[in-house]
């Protein structure tokens, strides 16, 4: 899923509505969670929502569109809820009652961007001491229509977001999944927060390790350990980058698996190698973990996210699964006895927080790519790092919001730029692309453009290749690049342990409606160089193929060869091919 803010959110233009819901207080006072408390004390503010975006697969009614927005609200116990301030500057939760309201259609002002009309809004309806918070709006164009919803994030996580997109595609009848129905409301933030204040306290152990950390970071949240100029809120800078498309982490995660650690622990000590490499010191950092300890708040909202504290000096794998684990566990206690020694959480100028989620492991589940769902950040000042990593279908994707000085570009930016070569770097060398043959060591890789004349070269040694293969690089070398834009396909090649090119194939992902929506793998010019056949390189470089198209949902693999290949259609029957269609081509 695409992580962004709301500056660089792709929108189309067209008519904003948004939807007014009636409400009223009731006066039943809720408990307020830690970090609730230490995010609405901030006061009322532009820039404290996030929000999601997502295409409706299909048109629908603005009063359908309502009705089932008022079920999602209903259904969770934080959306009817809503902080108030008294004479006295004490914090207030208390329950709300939401009934139908009417929508409005807001003004985008001559040269105002989509973008900035959208901010408008939610900076104006989710601050924290609206009643309510959050806001759904559609942007309705005359081919689609783009649902956009915002929550102020003392009521909302990210994992939250997904149950609320989850929960109104089902209301209006639009999701894919196949699940039994939902009780009418799920299990509230306020019972968690209420559990979460009778769990036994944390031990010494956890409280002293707390100390030694905070103490290596002057006394306060771990910071940025690199310069970002001067110590107070600037404009902030959002890069937004994919780090791994769906190959790379493939095999980045095949390597994690390989050390016996999680993608997770291996992305940590990447950033450990370069902290330490760029800066001399551990990597520590702020860092989130969801406190849904407990299955029953799987399909809640709410802030179901507490704050713990990483320390890694050690890139090594098991030590960094060990600094995981830690973190982990010191997150696992309430935190406000834990800080209380420093008045609460001590922030400074500086801090750096790393976010992780991997969204194919959780339970909650849409189909992001799909509904072009977009993750959106609000724009604000800010004096710190926070980076965001997320964990899909299509690969590994980063968000990094920090202070836009000179010295954040250089220092930041130039983290960033370090980091993401060594994750690149890791995961073209990882196991998930090595063909072990004996004492032999083979290599799958994706083609380069450098690689185009080893694989032409490839195509064209046998009397059929010779026949209808040339010598004229420019039209092989405009095809690759179609190719390349195209991530279905999948041009391989293999590179013994000279780094020559040894093999070749192309493998195409090819969703369809037949056979009960089969996916397809196609396999297409496979080539082995003279000089390996018959050492079993054919075989691996198929086995690894299927393999890929497992990865990628595929539930057949197909193929055709020439009919007078006869050793290959031996080889493919070796492997279990069934000659059970007859392959025709016709040349257009």
């Amino acid at each position: 899923m695409r992580l962004t803010n709301v500056a660089q959110l792709r929108l189309p233009f067209g008519k904003l509505h948004g939807y007014d819901v009636a409400v009223q207080r009731t006066g039943v006072e809720l408990p307020i969670s830690f970090d609730q408390r230490r995010h609405v004390s901030l006061g009322q503010r532009p820039g404290s929502w996030m929000a999601i975006s997502f295409r409706l697969p299909a048109k629908v009614q603005l009063d359908v569109l309502a009705s089932a927005w008022l079920e999602v609200i209903n259904r969770h116990g934080t959306l009817c809820s809503a902080f108030s301030q008294d004479e006295h500057g004490e914090l207030r939760l208390e329950e709300i009652a939401v009934a139908p309201g009417a929508w409005v259609q807001h003004p985008v002002a001559s040269g105002q961007s989509m973008n900035d009309a959208l901010r408008d809004v939610f900076d104006k309806a989710c601050s924290p001491f609206n009643a309510p918070s959050h806001r759904l709006c559609l942007l309705e164009t005359a081919l689609e229509s783009t649902v956009v919803i915002a929550s102020d994030h003392s009521h909302v996580d990210m994992w939250s977001m997904l149950v609320v997109v989850r929960d109104l595609l089902r209301s209006l009848g639009l999701s894919d999944d196949d699940v039994v129905p939902q009780p009418l409301t799920a299990a509230s933030f306020t019972e968690h927060t209420r559990a979460l204040a009778e769990r036994e306290r944390a031990p010494r152990e956890v409280h002293q390790r707390w100390a030694e950390v905070l103490d290596a970071s002057g006394s306060v949240m771990p910071r940025f350990p690199l310069p970002l100029g001067e110590p107070v809120p600037h404009a902030e800078r959002v890069e937004v980058r994919d780090v791994l498309d769906v190959d790379d982490s493939a095999a980045f995660a095949a390597q994690a698996k390989e050390d016996s650690v999680s993608t997770l622990t291996a992305v940590i000590s990447a950033m450990t190698s370069v902290t330490l490499d760029l800066a001399q010191a551990p990597l520590r950092a702020v860092f989130p973990v969801h406190s849904r300890y407990d299955h029953q708040w799987d399909d809640s909202v709410g802030w179901f996210i507490t704050n713990s504290v990483i320390e890694s000096a050690d890139p090594a794998p098991t030590a960094c699964a060990a600094a995981v684990k830690e973190a982990v566990r010191l997150g696992s206690w309430p935190l406000e006895e834990i800080l209380d020694p420093w008045g609460g959480m001590p922030e400074a100028p500086g801090m750096f927080a790393i976010s992780w989620l991997d969204l194919r492991r959780l339970p909650v589940r849409v189909d992001s790519i799909g509904l072009e769902a977009q993750y959106i950040g609000a724009t604000i000042r800010t004096d710190g790092v926070m980076l965001w990593f997320i964990l899909d279908d299509a690969g590994l994707h980063l968000r990094c919001r920090y202070p836009d000085t000179p010295e954040g570009r250089e220092h930041v930016g130039g983290w960033l730029d370090a980091l993401i070569l060594k994750l690149r770097a890791q995961a073209r060398a990882s196991v998930g692309g090595l063909l072990r043959l004996g004492e032999r060591r083979y290599r799958v890789q994706r083609a380069e453009r450098s690689d185009v004349p080893a694989i032409v070269a490839l195509l064209s040694d046998d009397e059929l290749g010779a026949s209808r293969e040339g010598d004229e690089l420019v039209a092989y070398e405009r095809a690759f690049d179609k190719l390349s834009r195209d991530w279905s396909n999948y041009l391989a090649v293999v590179r013994d342990e000279e780094d020559a090119v040894v093999g070749t194939m192309q493998l195409s992902i090819i969703p369809g409606l037949s056979r009960k929506g089969t996916t397809r793998l196609q396999i297409e010019g496979v080539r082995v160089a003279a000089s390996e056949r018959s050492h079993g390189v054919g075989r691996a470089m198929l086995e690894w193929a299927h393999a890929h198209g497992r990865a990628r949902g595929a539930r057949l693999a197909q193929l055709t060869t020439d009919t007078s290949r006869l050793r290959a259609h031996e080889f493919y029957a070796r492997l279990g091919y069934e000659k059970s269609h007859v392959g025709l081509k016709l040349q257009l």
